[in-house]
């Protein structure tokens, strides 16, 4: 498409998320014009709120989530991606229920201190965590505040790792080492990817326990409401980007 002879490349969003629960809603409420298997994943193409998307659930865990955001760079060409989800809280204030949008996410699990990088950071990329979009983080919290209204929506820091946390010794070393505001475990390897890739991304969290010793009771209570709330707040933030 051009204007004025200027060439404008169409909007088109990859939306991933790691579960059936988590993209269901949105599948559910788009139209969908064509579906691709690859990789283990089904994409479905089609417009959500008269937007070009691809919605795909990735499968848990970091290598299932590179994978599903390298394809949606080099298949569909795709223009954003946003990662849709839940998390554990790793703050105090951030309650069951409420929503982190991403500044920046990193993974927690990469340890390479022996060879001299900080925790955390992986060898010969030069930066130690991956930064959201500012545009996309911005408006995702402004979005969030006016269509879920009464739950608390918080900017900051998300890592990731191979491993559900639900051991408060655990997470007390994730808060010192990294200061996060929540954990899952695919946002950082999303962010990587679309990095590497030069893709505008943000990573959208809602928090379905405290990633402590409570854990594993709260996950499955309050996972679908969780999961809403995100389906949510993604389904008019397309609209808006």
């Amino acid at each position: 498409m051009s204007e004025n002879g200027v060439s404008i490349k169409m909007k088109k969003i990859g939306i991933i998320g790691a579960m059936e629960l988590e993209v269901e809603t949105l599948k559910s409420k788009m139209n969908v014009a064509k579906t691709t298997k690859k990789a283990n994943m089904e994409f479905f193409e089609g417009t959500l709120n008269g937007v070009e998307v691809v919605i795909v659930r990735s499968g848990i865990g970091k290598v299932n989530a590179g994978i599903c955001t390298q394809i949606l760079a080099d298949i569909f060409n795709v223009t954003h991606i946003i990662n849709t989800g839940i998390a554990g809280s790793l703050d105090a204030q951030i309650d069951i229920g409420d929503i982190v949008v991403s500044t920046d996410v990193l993974q927690h699990d990469m340890d390479v201190r022996v060879f001299g990088y900080p925790l955390g950071e992986i060898p010969q990329l030069g930066t130690l965590s991956f930064p959201a979009d500012d545009r996309m983080s911005s408006l995702a919290k402004s979005v969030c505040e006016k269509v879920n209204e009464g739950v608390k929506v918080f900017s900051g820091r998300i890592v990731s790792g191979d491993q559900f946390i639900c051991d408060k010794e655990v997470k007390d070393r994730l808060v010192e080492n990294f200061h996060p505001l929540c954990t899952e475990m695919e946002g950082a390897a999303i962010g990587q990817a679309a990095y590497l890739n030069e893709i505008p991304f943000v990573i959208l969290r809602a928090i379905s326990d405290k990633a402590d010793d409570s854990a594993e009771m709260d996950y499955p209570t309050f996972e679908k409401k969780a999961a809403e709330h995100c389906a949510k707040l993604v389904e008019e933030f397309v609209a808006e980007l």
